[in-house]
């Protein structure tokens, strides 16, 4: 039985920029992409939240969710996620509960623990100069879901009555556990996290505590995943975004480059290692080399919902990606190609 047919399947986009284009474009690109994946039976469809980082226009989530939830009818729509130390509680329940008030049944609230940034941005954010830490995530979180249920002194308007869903997300052992024992939905950052994948939701599904929201563990994996019409062609467009990575775990973050750029790219040979570890921890390929990886996924992780990411630098190509990959997991597809799918911001 093929579980990549029966699981629910989503997306997750950063609104990338790359040198041939620029912000508006790419905040283009995330309202058509939206609408897209709709067409095709997506589940969600979640927005990052990014800052300081020239080849990422999602640094707001919460104003990109009103912009795409209005641009559709029944995606549902979210944060992937609000990095919570960034931000008051306060104002994250009243920005959600406005969405949820707007979108009603629509809206996803997931909420990170990270920064997001580097740790100069964060104090920015945060308006402070002091040591950053995130050790009182657990206290921020049970502010914030207090605003939504009512229990806090203040009123954050409109929240009360309109809450989210609501998803924790992590890369590690400590946001399983908090999870888990919070009763809440867990998002897993595979696509960035592979290694702690199956250690984490093993600890998110040991520490679940039955809730007022979830009787037992949900747990939601997202993957890098780059589908053409041939392996060679998948591997091609996987240039950009694994050349991405390795600027940025070298402090050099920027827009993302175009196919051509990442294949005439100079690599060193620390880098040409970094580039050839981070193809490795995709699924790239052609739909009967993607099938095969992800219904392997599936298996080792018994994750309840598949969220995936295409960073790719040419529009077209994203669309055919999440269009083959809507045909091998047997779900509607869109009338007429991926490259006549047009919209305006």
């Amino acid at each position: 039985m093929s579980r990549l047919r029966d699981v629910p399947l989503s997306a997750l986009d950063l609104a990338t920029v790359t040198t041939a284009t620029d912000a508006r474009t790419a905040l283009k690109h995330t309202r058509e992409l939206a609408q897209y994946v709709e067409r095709l039976g997506f589940t969600r469809f979640w927005l990052a939240e990014h800052h300081n980082m020239p080849g990422v226009a999602s640094s707001s989530p919460a104003i990109l969710i009103g912009h795409v939830a209005d641009a559709t009818t029944t995606l549902r729509v979210g944060s992937g996620g609000v990095m919570l130390p960034n931000h008051p509680p306060l104002v994250v329940a009243e920005q959600f509960g406005t969405l949820s008030a707007l979108h009603p049944g629509r809206i996803d609230l997931g909420i990170g623990r990270a920064p997001g940034t580097d740790q100069r941005t964060a104090q920015a954010l945060r308006r402070t100069t002091g040591p950053l830490s995130v050790d009182d995530f657990p206290q921020q979180l049970s502010e914030l879901t207090g605003y939504f249920n009512g229990t806090e002194e203040l009123n954050a308007m409109p929240a009360e009555g309109n809450k989210p869903d609501v998803f924790l997300l992590g890369s590690s052992g400590y946001s399983a556990q908090v999870a888990g024992l919070l009763g809440l939905p867990f998002a897993f950052a595979h696509h960035f996290s592979a290694e702690n994948t199956l250690p984490a939701l093993a600890l998110y599904r040991e520490r679940f505590r039955p809730s007022e929201r979830l009787a037992k563990p949900y747990a939601l994996v997202c993957v890098s995943v780059i589908l053409a019409d041939t392996d060679e062609h998948a591997r091609r467009i996987a240039g950009p975004g694994a050349l991405a990575w390795v600027k940025l775990r070298s402090g050099r973050p920027g827009p993302l480059a175009t196919d051509q750029e990442a294949a005439d790219y100079p690599f060193t040979d620390v880098e040409r290692l970094i580039f050839e570890d981070r193809i490795a921890s995709q699924v790239i390929g052609s739909p009967k080399t993607v099938e095969a990886e992800l219904e392997r996924l599936l298996e080792d992780t018994r994750a309840d919902e598949l969220m995936v990411t295409t960073m790719v630098a040419e529009q077209s190509d994203r669309l055919r990606s999440y269009e083959l990959l809507a045909e091998l997991t047997g779900r509607s597809t869109v009338q007429g190609s991926s490259e006549r799918v047009k919209t305006e911001v």
